[in-house]
């Protein structure tokens, strides 16, 4: 018999969490079980003195405002642009699900200072470090230990990928990757500074805009890729939540280890 570990790979969805910058803090209402009662009166017509099993409570139910994009979750083509290799570019709810679950692999650029870019030699380095080649349709997981960050500035001071780089995976049959930090690309601040300072549009979004030529899925903000036991040999599932028509979708993803 087999034993499987799960690793949680994701950030708790919280009321005004850090992780996001304002204006996109969630914000979450919670409707304790006494409020419930009277949602029962209201709904049901039962006096809440009448609940005897619960001593006159109700249900807890929790009330959400907040984008897609706050969490961990998985960005759909359709978030980058709308085509994508010259169709309609996906929304969440019409991700191929066979994408979201499936081999994993851990690449570590911890030693990649905020600001800077991980490119297609980064990747390379990373892979002949590990002695693996990427096959169709392995999750990729980029490292970088900005999730021991989470709920300070120091979160937002990640590097981010190049679109060379994110091309290359893309063109190895990767569909999905993601990474432990805010956002796939750069920080916003360096991404505008090179943008003041040399005009040249290109230095905007560009892992993310990569997805208009080659299509590709990714997962932002996850965390605990470093308690993964080992690099490759274990599985990943990225399920999103389906909304129609959506740029992205909240995810609970998680590793699989396969223990003898």
């Amino acid at each position: 018999m087999r034993k499987v570990r799960i690793i949680d790979l994701s950030i708790p969805l919280e009321h005004n969490s850090l992780t996001d910058p304002e204006p996109y803090r969630p914000k979450i209402r919670y409707i304790d079980h006494r409020e419930g009662a009277v949602h029962m009166q209201q709904l049901l017509g039962v006096d809440p003195k009448d609940l005897v099993y619960s001593a006159g409570l109700g249900w807890s139910i929790e009330e959400i405002t907040a984008i897609t994009h706050t969490g961990t979750h998985l960005d759909a083509p359709w978030h980058y642009h709308p085509m994508s290799e010259g169709k309609l570019a996906k929304t969440i709810d019409q991700i191929p699900l066979e994408w979201c679950y499936s081999d994993g692999v851990v690449l570590d650029f911890r030693h990649k200072r905020p600001g800077e870019y991980i490119t297609v030699e980064d990747v390379k380095e990373a892979l002949d470090k590990i002695k693996y080649t990427i096959k169709p349709y392995d999750i990729v997981l980029i490292m970088t230990g900005r999730d021991k960050y989470a709920g300070t500035p120091e979160y937002f001071e990640q590097p981010g990928m190049s679109r060379e780089a994110t091309l290359w995976l893309v063109e190895q049959g990767v569909k999905v990757m993601g990474i432990d930090a805010y956002t796939f690309d750069r920080p916003f601040k360096y991404m505008a500074e090179d943008y003041r300072r040399t005009k040249d549009g290109r230095v905007i979004w560009p892992a993310h805009f990569a997805s208009i030529t080659k299509e590709y899925c990714h997962i932002e903000k996850l965390a605990n890729l470093d308690k993964i036991p080992r690099p490759y040999g274990f599985k990943v599932a990225c399920f999103p939540i389906s909304i129609r028509g959506a740029s992205a979708g909240w995810c609970r993803a998680v590793a699989i280890i396969e223990e003898e």
